[in-house]
């Protein structure tokens, strides 16, 4: 199937939506930084990006832009965020469409993400008036005992390509709630969504009125770029996502100057099927998990553990579901799975399949599509039947392949389940009560998440996101993530005419 031969002319449906939404020309033309469509593989921009020097002035923008913008009223602050809620509803088939043809993503996914970052607009807007601090039970008499939450200051954010957008939303619309200015370096992978993503909030900006100026800013680069920003003293807290090796570089330079790091990096994600499973959900959730934007969420499922007693019912079934599954042009076609970023990742693809298969795994699907492009890379989603879990299996690979294995015991499973370095997302399919509690509790999952009857992913705003161990730690959008973006005071005040040391310790003066 040539699955490129319809596909419109992305280079010029990029520019008119970049230019419909008032990204100015010369951001995306005539620079020095290509930008490609994984649709087609067309170079479809050329971007101007920043230096050393000017990266550090706009940093220091944005430090500027922080003090007075710390001094405006946290709900004042949350109508910024609800003006860009609007502006984002209004713009959403737009930007959903960029997202398409700039990461790959089919058009459910890319509105999807952008309904993600409406959704925490909403969020922050409520959160505007719910930064709360706690009163704190004392033991001196006469004396009240408090805390107190404050902006941190320049919040620096580094996105991955898979969501282009919406990471970007998460960790900007409490910042700027919070009382923080902004500095975002995307991937460069996907540049032209955050040109597009900064136009919008621009426009907000406009209508809100007396916004220091400086207060968002984008960095267009390479990784040099943000080498800058994660190395400048005026960024007390960087939020990065991407992979574990990135993560293993940014952590040490941040703690290094002793400042403060969110990361959100690899997933090796897994499922259970237990014996009391609805297989028909558990066909379906897996099925999504596994191949929903071509495997490269960091929520994706790739390793799922299924036992004995209805292996053979569920697995000839996935089998069928990945031979059927639609692969094509999210542009063109109602195609569920559209194409990976890139080369790289379609080599990395190929790679993990042989050395499986090596390790004695049975190989479905994964092969090349046509594209008609040699630069566009489209494969089938790859199933993949291992003896145990060793190998690839370990690893994550940024693609669309699941490990299935079979099992016996559950208490072996959990631990086969937590036997990886990544702790991101986690789910189990039962009706047994006692197998979904024991996976809930702190002897199952170690994982950020933790799922009972849904996959893996498709996390909602409204909980934290974010994962343990090589996953990095850190947590965004929902709950209580709101406390990484400010500094916790706590406050004693003694309103009595005494002064009473706590611990009942005595130091009398003449």
């Amino acid at each position: 199937m040539n699955i490129a031969a319809k596909a419109v002319n992305v280079v010029e449906e990029a520019a008119a939506i970049l230019s419909k939404l008032g990204v100015a020309e010369q951001l995306y033309k005539g620079g020095d930084m290509p930008s490609y469509s994984p649709v087609t593989g067309q170079e479809i921009a050329r971007l101007k990006t920043v230096s050393a020097a000017e990266a550090a002035a706009k940093i220091e923008a944005a430090d500027k832009a922080f003090r007075a913008w710390r001094n405006v009223p946290a709900p004042k602050r949350g109508e910024l965020i609800r003006l860009l809620g609007e502006e984002l509803r209004a713009a959403k088939a737009d930007l959903g469409r960029l997202v398409s043809i700039e990461a790959g993503k089919i058009t459910s996914e890319g509105l999807g993400e952008v309904q993600e970052m409406i959704d925490i607009c909403d969020f922050a807007v409520g959160l505007s008036r719910q930064l709360y601090g706690l009163t704190i039970a004392t033991e001196r008499p006469g004396h009240r005992m408090m805390e107190t939450w404050h902006p941190l200051g320049v919040v620096g954010i580094i996105t991955a390509f898979n969501f282009p957008v919406a990471v970007w939303s998460w960790n900007t619309a409490l910042a700027l709630v919070c009382g923080n200015a902004v500095v975002w370096k995307p991937s460069e992978k996907t540049p032209l969504t955050a040109l597009a993503s900064q136009a919008i909030l621009e426009r907000a900006i406009a209508r809100f009125g007396e916004v220091p100026e400086g207060l968002s800013q984008v960095l267009i680069g390479d990784r040099a770029i943000g080498e800058v920003m994660v190395d400048n003293p005026k960024v007390p807290l960087v939020s990065a996502t991407g992979s574990t090796r990135m993560g293993r570089e940014v952590g040490p330079r941040l703690a290094k100057r002793f400042a403060r790091s969110i990361l959100e990096l690899g997933g090796n994600n897994a499922g259970i099927v237990c014996p009391s499973a609805d297989l028909d959900m558990a066909l379906r959730a897996v099925a999504f998990g596994a191949m929903g934007t071509a495997g490269q969420r960091c929520t994706t499922l790739r390793r799922l553990f299924v036992h004995e007693s209805v292996y053979d019912t569920l697995v000839p079934r996935l089998k069928k579901a990945y031979a059927s599954v639609s692969v094509g042009n999210p542009l063109e076609t109602s195609a569920l799975v559209g194409p990976l970023i890139d080369k790289p990742a379609f080599d990395n693809m190929q790679k993990a399949l042989t050395e499986a298969k090596a390790q004695g795994g049975t190989v479905t699907g994964g092969e090349r599509v046509e594209a008609g492009q040699a630069t566009a890379y489209y494969v089938k989603p790859a199933l993949v039947e291992m003896p145990k879990q060793q190998g690839p299996v370990v690893e994550e690979t940024f693609a669309p392949i699941l490990y299935v294995m079979k099992y016996t015991d559950f208490d072996a499973v959990i631990a086969e389940h937590n036997a990886v370095g990544a702790g991101l997302s986690s789910s189990i399919f039962t009706l047994d009560m006692r197998e979904a509690e024991t996976f809930l509790s702190s002897e199952g999952s170690d994982c950020g998440i933790a799922n009972v009857n849904i996959g893996t992913s498709g996390a909602e705003i409204g909980g934290a996101f974010g994962g343990e161990k090589e996953t990095g730690g850190g947590r965004e959008s929902g709950s209580d993530a709101w406390k990484a973006y400010m500094r916790r005071a706590t406050n004693t005040v003694n309103y009595s005419k005494a002064l009473p040391l706590a611990q009942g310790v005595s130091f009398d003066i003449e």
